[in-house]
């Protein structure tokens, strides 16, 4: 489990906050069940760097003034135009209860139905699973090199977790591969009976 440090804040004008991200820091602030809300400031680059090498869903061990906390990141804020983050949000957690998260789903693989010329289609992009943090995947890998034309990838073919659960229907469509496009047949009709149009008389007598 990574650990950062973190400071209370005690400044939350737009001119301190605003000194925070000068320096090189993000704000945010530490929320939870029976956890007073604690807002603090830690190394935006340590942040960015801990998610990226760990996962969105990891869990952090924040260090405020040496009191530490278990958290996860629920939301981040950032600016697109300066590409960088403004805010977090710090869930504490109990490593002993279930919680729900979303996770991103994968697919790997190529599909026998593409290389046919079907078209891939993927309703769910990310699932929400249920588990212990510890035990939270950071992805869900799904193989779709098997689908051919016409078939379909639900929630009960994804791989099973023993220490998760999908909060999903068995039967929700994750991927799946539909019929090569055809051309439209009124078009095509309407086309072959411009081209078999006979030229118009001479009207010059």
């Amino acid at each position: 489990m990574a650990t950062l440090t973190a400071k209370e804040r005690t400044g939350f004008t737009r001119s301190s906050l605003r000194d925070i991200r000068t320096s090189g820091h993000v704000p945010g602030i530490i929320y939870g069940k029976d956890t007073a809300n604690k807002p603090v400031s830690l190394d935006s680059v340590e942040l960015i760097k801990t998610l990226r090498d760990e996962g969105k869903n990891t869990v952090i061990t924040l260090d405020v003034n040496g009191e530490k906390h278990a958290v996860m990141v629920t939301e981040l804020q950032t600016d697109p135009l300066k590409n960088e983050v403004t805010h977090a949000d710090f869930q504490v957690v109990n490593m002993s209860e279930e919680i729900e998260v979303e996770v991103p789903i994968h697919l790997t693989g190529e599909a026998i139905g593409v290389k046919n010329g079907g078209v891939l289609q993927q309703p769910l992009y990310a699932l929400t699973v249920k588990a212990k943090p510890k035990a939270i995947p950071q992805s869900i890998e799904a193989d779709i090199s098997g689908l051919d034309v016409n078939d379909v990838l639900t929630i009960e073919d994804l791989p099973a977790g023993g220490d998760y659960s999908y909060n999903h229907e068995s039967d929700e469509v994750v991927a799946s591969i539909l019929p090569p496009q055809q051309q439209d047949a009124a078009e095509t009709d309407a086309e072959e009976t411009a081209d078999a149009q006979p030229e118009g008389e001479n009207e010059d007598q």
